[in-house]
């Protein structure tokens, strides 16, 4: 009830603001036009004595709503941690201060930017409520790791020393994926000058004396249901058995597949036993038990070998992989040191393009490899012709002449394809289809989509979204780890191409991440990027029309339909982006702490000039992920920014709601500058998708500026990447010179 709020203000004077900023104006502000109902000055408000003093009034004065003006939201995170009352901070130093130059002339209106943010805070503060864990969930330590290969045994192993319960379902009869069949692996450790003994035995004995992991062999998953911290999976096995675990957060490190050399008939690949793939090469290896190693066609020991790279990769030729596996030259150079240890004087020669040797001690493999007498030639295979011995055409890049060698294996370094779920947004793919050409080729996906990995019962789909070439989504710069169905989290080879010591550096993130999920799950907190959030969102039921476009534009998979057509939220699943908040078309989605209404009031509260004083306002809704901490670091570097701005930051634009930039432009705001990440292949959205489909709201606005009479140029959507310290403000200052050009809003008037 509104009564039993209480409302309290505090003023910083330190880092310069004392200097710069009249407090007692401030002050009073904050207790006229901002309505609190006491308010304070400190010469340090993040001091141990600052900080106190805030503790002992929320204690002693029954404190509900706190009001801190001083520096960025961004700084001081633990120093103004009160989690007792809702909180909101009004930034006068990177937002004020440290974007205006300190000169009489700009005094006057450096005040007045103050006394607005003093304002939209404490009219923020007023429609916020303090969130509150819904009590839902107990802490559930089980962790699931599917995928049984060298990445899900270093995750089962990492989660386990931590003290969490796993459950590692392999579909093999065996663990160790593909790497249990190798022969020996690249190194990790210094010299880096000889092929590496196979880790699998180890981490296999590891795994078996530690009570702390549950294998489940020769089993998949049938169905998995729920949330994290209380998801519901059924695990089966191949004589039909079904036990059904409890799991707090799961890790599909479901690993790769050898891409399909029959498509490389120019290699004769299918056509001579004697041409095969890096895999397949392994088994030769380990066949060979310490002995040569000798040609699948009529078992002679190989005298001669051609190391062919880059096969099927690189390529846009149709069935080609148009990336690079990242990992297969390093391959090759430690197959070849298979023949010099194992066939004596075999003519060992790597013929590449490119040749790449990334990681720690690459070039120093590479050197080996050399050291060993491996002939490293540059040129481009163009075909392998078949015969008693294989002859392999190839362009000579340094002598540029086309020439041939003879040899008795030929072996094809070819790529890494991820072992994915099916895509389940490639139905929306079939639905978005342009023309017919373009829809048969999405159902054509659609219809050789591989089986389902983890059975999601999701209505968004049974298995995790793919990004780019089948690879599980996740964002290299942004949140490695992280897809789009919270409290699951891809590892290995799965999220992209890597090899055995990337994959176990993936595993042991990805086992903290998902304990994390379900610690942060137990407690009812929210998941990266907002974690420890305990807000969720909710519906005013009788408000809602059913069009479902929170539950389609969820990012994440966190709205079901009860048996009504009434959104059913899952706050664990919910990543606490707002996007369901920016669709609702009749504004009833709100959090306690982020709504329509908290910024809203933020822009109502602003004070607008009248005409004659041609001072403009411009509003600016910056993503609180990149934008705003541009802005942040770009107050820390001394750019300036135009005084007639007003920075609101918000969750992701796909929480803005079209009702701000009516209720903006309808109050005399003279422009509106939106700041989002960015939303293409390459996104960096915290949210996947939350810039985009505010770039895709955002382009019928036109419409509604039409209606009003303005012109287009008032509103503008930017991409800002969190490095563009300087093009951030810029954008800000563009805008002014916009207005300056074609005249304040006729609303003022």
């Amino acid at each position: 009830m509104a009564d039993d709020k209480k409302f309290a203000g505090y003023v910083c004077t330190g880092c310069g603001l004392g200097e710069r900023l009249d407090a007692g104006q401030l002050e009073t502000t904050a207790t006229r036009d901002g309505k609190m109902q006491s308010c304070k000055q400190h010469e340090m408000l993040c001091s141990a004595e600052g900080v106190q003093m805030i503790k002992d009034d929320i204690a002693n004065d029954d404190i509900t709503h706190v009001m801190i003006a001083a520096c960025s939201r961004r700084a001081k995170v633990e120093a103004f941690n009160f989690t007792d009352v809702a909180l909101t901070r009004a930034n006068l130093r990177e937002g004020v201060i440290w974007v205006r130059p300190d000169t009489d002339e700009n005094k006057e209106t450096t005040q007045e930017m103050a006394d607005d943010y003093i304002r939209m805070a404490c009219a923020e503060l007023k429609s916020m409520t303090k969130p509150s864990a819904s009590g839902e969930q107990s802490v559930n330590k089980n962790i699931l790791v599917v995928g049984g290969g060298i990445t899900g045994m270093t995750a089962a192993i990492e989660a386990a020393a931590a003290g969490y319960p796993v459950h590692l379902v392999e579909k093999s009869g065996a663990l160790g994926g593909a790497v249990g069949s190798y022969y020996k692996v690249i190194p990790t450790r210094s010299p880096y000058d000889a092929p590496a003994e196979n880790p699998v035995p180890a981490l296999s004995e590891a795994i078996e004396a530690d009570g702390n992991i549950t294998v489940h062999l020769n089993s998949t998953l049938t169905k998995t249901d729920g949330a994290p911290g209380r998801f519901s999976v059924d695990i089966a096995t191949e004589s039909g058995t079904t036990e059904t675990v409890s799991i707090g957060a799961i890790i599909q490190a479901s690993g790769w597949k050898p891409y399909d050399a029959n498509q490389l008939p120019e290699f004769a690949y299918g056509k001579s036993q004697d041409v095969v793939t890096n895999h397949e090469l392994e088994a030769l290896a380990v066949a060979a038990n310490g002995g040569p190693i000798k040609r699948p066609s009529d078992g002679k020991e190989v005298q001669s070998v051609c190391f062919i790279q880059n096969a099927g990769q690189c390529s846009d030729k149709d069935g080609h992989l148009t990336y690079f596996a990242g990992v297969t030259d390093l391959v090759s150079i430690k197959q070849a040191m298979y023949f010099k240890e194992l066939n004596g004087e075999c003519d060992t020669t790597i013929l590449f393009d490119n040749l790449r040797t990334p990681g720690a001690g690459g070039e120093d493999f590479y050197r080996a490899g050399q050291n060993a007498m491996v002939t490293f030639s540059k040129g481009i295979a163009s075909e392998v012709v078949p015969g008693d011995n294989l002859t392999v055409k190839f362009e000579d890049k340094i002598l540029n002449e086309q020439t041939e060698m003879a040899c008795d294996l030929v072996v094809l370094a070819t790529g890494m394809e991820p072992n994915s779920g099916p895509d389940p947004y490639a139905q929306l793919t079939v639905d978005m289809a342009e023309d017919e050409e373009e829809k048969a080729k999405a159902q054509a996906i659609l219809e050789n989509a591989p089986p389902s990995i983890l059975n999601l019962q999701y209505r968004q789909g049974t298995d995790l979204p793919h990004l780019k070439n089948g690879f599980t989504d996740s964002h290299f710069i942004c949140f490695p780890y992280e897809t789009r169905r919270t409290g699951i989290y891809s590892a290995g080879p799965v999220r992209r191409p890597m090899d055995i010591q990337q994959a176990r550096d993936d595993a042991t993130g990805a086992a903290l991440k998902a304990i994390q999920a379900a610690e942060n799950a137990g407690l009812g907190r929210a998941a990266h990027p907002r974690s420890g959030d305990l807000s969720f969102p909710s519906f005013r039921k009788e408000g809602c029309t059913q069009c479902k476009r929170c539950t389609v534009e969820c990012p994440f998979g966190a709205i079901n339909e009860d048996e009504e057509g009434y959104p059913m939220y899952n706050e664990s699943r919910c990543r606490r982006c707002g996007t369901c908040m920016g669709a609702c078309p009749v504004r009833v989605i709100s959090f306690e702490n982020y709504s329509v209404e908290t910024v809203n009031q933020q822009i109502k509260n602003v004070d607008i000039p009248e005409e004659w004083d041609e001072k403009p306002r411009i509003l600016v809704l910056a993503c609180e992920n990149d934008a705003y901490p541009a802005l942040d670091q770009a107050a820390q570097a001394g750019v300036e920014i135009n005084p007639w701005a007003r920075v609101i930051p918000v969750r992701c634009l796909g929480s803005v709601s079209l009702s701000w930039v009516t209720d903006a432009l309808n109050n005399g705001y003279d422009g509106i500058v939106m700041m989002g990440c960015r939303r293409d292949d390459d996104y960096q959205c915290h949210f996947v998708r939350g810039s985009a489909m505010a770039a895709e709201r955002m382009s019928k606005v036109g419409d509604t500026l039409d209606t009003l009479n303005l012109e287009p140029e008032r509103v503008i959507l930017h991409e800002v990447a969190i490095t563009d310290v300087e093009r951030a403000p810029q954008l800000i200052n563009d805008m002014a010179e916009t207005v300056e050009k074609i005249g304040l809003s006729p609303f003022k008037f």
